[in-house]
């Protein structure tokens, strides 16, 4: 496609009034008009001809991106012109789904080693498959009055995958124990029942863990070192209806909830515990039997992939008693969940009550800073007023319901989306070290 610059245009148009002035004044002058339009023709014409070549623009092969739940993934576009001349600068266009964020939409660059590189941003909101469709590429001649086009079907899968990158990066910066000179692995000791070692009793060690017979033997004072056990169950229940769909910090909380529960599996396969996921909305979805060893947690992974959205209210009757019945095992559940509706959350806490008899639940629910900001927000007009007082209600609701949940014997974290990993990690290390597993 070839078509006219702002340039052109004007150009023509500030002729115009010129020629009519010039018609005027003398009767030959109205050949100034057509000839000054026919001046304009021949230089866009000749600029046109000057320009790079439409049919020697090729684009270079472009990889694939692999594209996580709200982190941004850049992705470049090189066109490269074959011969003839070369333009100083070049304009892009890409056309992608609505759900990969493309932001922005338009780049420019200039050309150098006639190859123009143009860089683009994706950050998905919610996972799927995505396609790249089209590129456009255009320019403009050394005159710059002729946009020259060239379009690139592109027809590109983009897959917007769980952000297993910020997994990893968190994993290691909280599970990572570094020595001062290398890394080595240690052992977890804590308050657990699980005999480690022997050694020497010393003062303030507590008396009770004194080994009288191994200390008769060796004719020396030897206390137990215990650690914590191992090879627990831990199932991480994620919610996947309408309320866990919803955006929070730029990616569902169902997203969040999936990001955490990897985080989780990764802290409890290195500790030596099992995971398992188990995803339900209106009806159970996805339930994994627990794994073992770091060489499972792909295997979880591909699980957690698997879990969708739904527009379905949650049943939590069927959902949690569904999972009480599937567990042979005393197990940690972990429910990722939000409780809007004060109906649906007097359910969940009902369908609790049997999961508590034998279970240690945790409930990970994540702070609604929305709802927080509107009802702490400086009223200005009648609606600031209704927003205030309708948010500070949903917010006591939602303290009741966490309050009652206690009492029942679960426990809660609760915590900004982008910390629901870490304060998740530390509850699990410290329900460990309790012995409450």
């Amino acid at each position: 496609m070839i078509y006219p610059t702002r340039r052109a245009v004007v150009a023509v148009a500030a002729g115009v009034p010129a020629a009519l002035a010039v018609g005027v004044l003398a009767p030959a002058g109205w050949l100034a008009g057509p000839i000054w339009i026919g001046v304009m023709l021949l230089a866009m014409v000749a600029d046109a001809l000057s320009g790079g070549s439409r049919s020697r623009l090729v684009l270079d092969e472009t990889q694939r991106p692999f594209l996580s739940v709200a982190r941004t993934a850049a992705i470049a576009f090189t066109a490269r012109f074959a011969k003839g001349p070369v333009p100083g600068r070049a304009e892009a266009a890409l056309d992608a789904d609505d759900r990969l964020g493309l932001q922005p939409r338009f780049a420019r660059s200039q050309v150098e080693s006639r190859a123009a590189t143009f860089d683009f941003s994706l950050t998905p909101e919610r996972r799927g498959e995505g396609k790249l469709h089209r590129l456009w590429v255009r320019w403009t001649g050394p005159l710059g009055l002729v946009w020259k086009q060239q379009t690139f079907a592109l027809d590109i899968d983009a897959p917007a995958g769980t952000d297993l990158q910020g997994v990893r990066e968190e994993a290691v910066r909280m599970l990572a124990r570094d020595a001062m000179m290398g890394s080595k692995t240690q052992i977890d000791r804590g308050e657990g029942s699980e005999f480690e070692a022997l050694r020497e009793f010393q003062t303030g060690m507590d008396p009770r863990a004194i080994d009288w017979k191994q200390s008769a033997r060796h004719l020396n004072l030897l206390a137990k070192e215990f650690r914590t056990e191992r090879n627990h169950h831990v199932v991480m229940a994620i919610d996947g209806g309408r309320a866990m769909c919803e955006p929070v910090g730029g990616a569902p909380k169902v997203d969040r909830a999936i990001n955490a529960g990897l985080l989780l599996a990764y802290a409890c396969l290195r500790a030596g515990d099992r995971a398992g996921f188990y995803s339900f909305d209106s009806a159970p979805r996805l339930l994994t039997g627990v794994v073992s060893g770091l060489d499972a947690f792909r295997q979880l992974q591909h699980a957690a992939g698997r879990i969708d959205y739904s527009a379905e209210e949650t049943n939590y009757t069927l959902a949690l008693n569904t999972l009480a019945a599937k567990l042979r095992r005393r197990s940690l559940v972990v429910v990722f969940t939000d409780f809007t509706d004060p109906t649906a959350a007097e359910l969940m806490i009902e369908a609790s009550a049997h999961l508590l008899r034998r279970h240690l639940v945790l409930f990970v629910v994540m702070q609604d800073e929305e709802l927080e900001a509107m009802a702490a927000a400086e009223p200005f007009e009648p609606a600031d007023i209704s927003r205030a007082v309708v948010s500070a209600s949903l917010l006591r609701e939602r303290e009741a319901v966490v309050a009652r949940l206690r009492r029942m014997g679960a426990h809660i974290v609760e915590a900004p989306a982008d910390r629901i990993g870490p304060a998740l990690i530390n509850t699990y290390v410290d329900l460990k070290r309790r012995d409450l597993l």
